[in-house]
C-alpha cells in the first residue's frame, strides 16, 4: 500500500483518487478552491443552474466503469439521460440541421432532409471513415499510455493503421475528401473546438469525435453536470479518501530525481506518490524546482505546444413571464454559425483578439432540477475567445462587460429575444476561468491538439520524475469528461504496476 497525495480535486483526481483507493491505498486530495469538480460545475445563481463547464457528457462507460468498480452503479447515484435531438446547428442563411441522437442513420436522413441526398450520404462515408479511425485510435492513443514514436512504429500493423488515422492531414482537408458541402464541413471544424485547436491545423483523428457522439450519445445528467464530481467526491469518501478543501499546494518536493512529497502554506508532507491533477504548465515550471533537470524535455514540450483557446461565456436567466407572443425555444444544445466561420480561428489564434461575429452555443438544459419557479430558462451561452495574456495576446481585464453586451445583441439579432425576458445576467472570461480553475490563460483544455505532432506534445501520465503522475484535461490522452476519465484510469493502472 502506498501513501498517495492528489494535487487538485478535478474530476481526474476525483477519479484517480477512487480508482487508487478501491486498490488499497492510502490517498489524499489537497484542492486549492473551496469546491470539487474544477472546471467541471453547476452553479446557482438566484433561480437558475448553470453547468459553467462540460455541458454534456459523452462516452458514458468511462464512468459507468469507474463507479461499478469502485462499489457502486452510477444509475444508482445519478440519473444520466440521453439528450434527444443532440444538436441543432442554426446557418446564417437561415437552413437548420437538427441532428438526432444515438442514431447514425437518423442523423443522415436529417441531413438529407435538409441539404439533400448527396449530402446524407457525404456524412455516411465520412462517419464509416472516422469510425476506422476509432477503432485504430483508441487502444494505442486513448486507453494505454502514449507510447514513444519508435515504439509505436514496431507495432504490428501500426503503419498500415496510420494511413487510416492520416496524422499529417488536418481535419479539414481529410473532411474535403468526402465532402464539399459547407456546411457539413463548419459542422466538422467544430469539433476542432472540443480540444482548443483550430480545424485548419488539427489532426484527422479529431473526426472519431463525431462518430463517438453518434455511436455512444450526448447524455445529461439530471440537477446538472456538476452532479459528476460531486458523486466522486461521495464516492471518494467513502473509499477512505481523505480530501482537504481550500489547501493550496506550493511545490512538488523531490529528493533527486524523485517525488517525496509537498510542501503547503504551513508544513511539508512526506508521500511515496504524487499524483498532479493540475495544468501541466503550472506542474512543470512552477510546482517543480527549476532544479529538477530530469523533467527539462517535459517543460520543452509544454514550451512548444500551442495553447488551447478559451471561452467567453454568459450565464442567463430568463423570465418568460416578461414577454407576450411568439417565446423562443430552444433544444438542449444550439450551435449558431456565422457566414465566415474561418474568421474566428484568425482572429484567436492569430490576431489574439475576441471574435468579431463569432459561433454562439447555447446550452438550454429542460432540467426542472435546474431552475426555481415557473417560466423561466437558464441559458449557459459560450463563445470561443483567445487566452488571457495581457503581455503578447488579449486582456480580459479591460471592459469584458461590453463584449457580453455584443453577445446579447447577436442574440438578440438571431430573434431570440433575450434582452426582453433578461432576468440574470453573469459572464465568465478566460481571466476568470484562469484565477477560479488555476487555468494559465484561462486555455480549456490546456494545450491544443494543432498539429500531426500534439499527442506527442501533450504531457504524459508516467512523468520522468519517478514517483509523480499526471492526470486530468492537460495530460494523455486529452481534455473532455471521457478522456479526463481515461486519464484518470490509465494513471491508477501504472501506479498498481509499481
Amino acid at each position: 500500500m502506498a501513501k498517495i497525495a492528489v494535487i487538485g480535486a478535478g474530476v481526474g483526481g476525483l477519479a484517480a483518487a477512487a480508482r487508487l483507493a478501491k486498490a488499497g491505498h492510502k490517498v489524499e486530495i489537497f484542492e486549492a478552491s473551496d469546491q470539487v469538480g474544477g472546471k467541471c460545475r453547476t452553479e446557482w445563481i438566484g433561480e437558475y443552474a448553470f453547468d459553467t463547464g462540460p455541458s454534456l457528457l459523452t462516452l458514458p462507460a468511462v464512468y459507468r466503469d469507474l463507479f461499478l468498480k469502485t462499489g457502486t452503479r452510477i444509475e444508482h447515484i445519478l440519473k444520466i439521460d440521453p439528450v434527444d435531438p443532440a444538436f441543432d446547428y442554426f446557418f446564417h442563411d437561415g437552413t437548420r440541421i437538427t441532428l438526432p441522437n444515438l442514431s447514425l442513420a437518423k442523423t443522415c436522413d436529417a441531413i438529407e432532409s435538409a441539404l439533400g441526398k448527396s449530402a446524407g450520404d457525404q456524412w455516411h462515408n465520412l462517419m464509416q471513415r472516422a469510425e476506422r479511425m476509432w477503432d485504430v485510435a483508441r487502444t494505442p492513443f486513448i486507453e494505454s499510455e502514449l507510447l514513444p514514436i519508435r515504439k509505436l512504429l514496431t507495432r504490428k500493423g501500426f503503419l498500415s493503421d496510420l494511413k487510416i488515422i492520416a496524422p499529417l492531414t488536418s481535419l479539414q482537408k481529410i473532411t474535403s475528401k468526402y465532402t464539399n458541402n459547407p456546411y457539413l464541413a463548419k459542422i466538422v471544424d467544430r469539433y476542432a473546438t472540443y480540444s482548443g485547436s483550430d480545424p485548419r491545423k488539427v489532426p484527422a483523428v479529431l473526426l472519431t469525435i463525431a462518430f463517438v457522439e453518434s455511436s455512444f450519445g450526448a447524455w445529461h445528467i439530471q440537477g446538472g453536470l456538476g452532479q459528476l464530481p460531486i458523486a466522486l467526491e461521495k464516492r471518494c469518501q467513502d473509499l477512505g479518501v481523505a480530501i482537504h478543501l481550500s489547501t493550496k499546494v506550493l511545490q512538488i518536493v523531490t529528493n533527486g530525481n524523485i517525488a517525496t512529497g509537498i510542501r503547503l502554506q504551513s508544513e511539508v508532507i512526506d508521500f511515496d506518490i504524487v499524483v498532479a491533477n493540475a495544468d501541466t504548465d503550472l506542474v512543470y515550471n512552477q510546482l517543480l524546482s527549476e532544479d529538477v533537470k530530469v523533467v527539462t524535455n517535459e517543460r520543452k514540450k509544454i514550451a512548444k505546444a500551442t495553447k488551447s483557446l478559451a471561452g467567453f461565456s454568459l450565464l442567463l436567466g430568463l423570465d418568460n413571464s416578461k414577454i407576450s407572443g411568439n417565446i423562443p425555444k430552444l433544444n438542449h444544445h444550439s450551435i449558431y454559425f456565422p457566414k465566415d466561420y474561418a474568421a474566428e480561428f484568425d482572429d484567436i489564434f492569430k490576431r489574439n483578439e475576441p471574435v468579431e461575429d463569432p459561433t454562439i452555443y447555447i446550452c438550454s438544459p429542460n432540467d426542472p432540477m435546474m431552475v426555481k419557479g415557473e417560466n423561466k430558462e437558464n441559458w449557459f451561452v459560450l463563445v470561443n475567445a483567445p487566452r488571457h495574456d495581457p503581455e503578447k495576446g488579449w486582456d480580459w481585464q479591460k471592459n469584458p462587460a461590453d463584449y457580453a453586451k455584443k453577445i446579447i445583441a447577436k442574440l438578440d439579432s438571431l430573434g431570440l429575444r433575450v434582452s426582453e425576458r433578461l432576468d440574470v445576467m453573469e459572464f465568465r472570461t478566460p481571466f476568470d476561468l484562469e484565477n477560479s480553475a488555476l487555468a494559465p490563460g484561462g486555455s480549456i483544455y490546456g494545450t491544443s491538439s494543432n498539429g500531426g505532432r500534439s499527442a506527442f506534445l501533450r504531457a504524459k501520465n508516467r512523468s520522468p520524475l519517478k514517483n509523480l503522475y499526471c492526470v486530468g484535461g492537460s495530460a494523455h490522452p486529452g481534455g473532455g469528461l471521457p478522456l479526463v476519465g481515461i486519464s484518470a484510469e490509465i494513471v491508477a493502472q501504472a501506479i498498481g504496476k509499481n
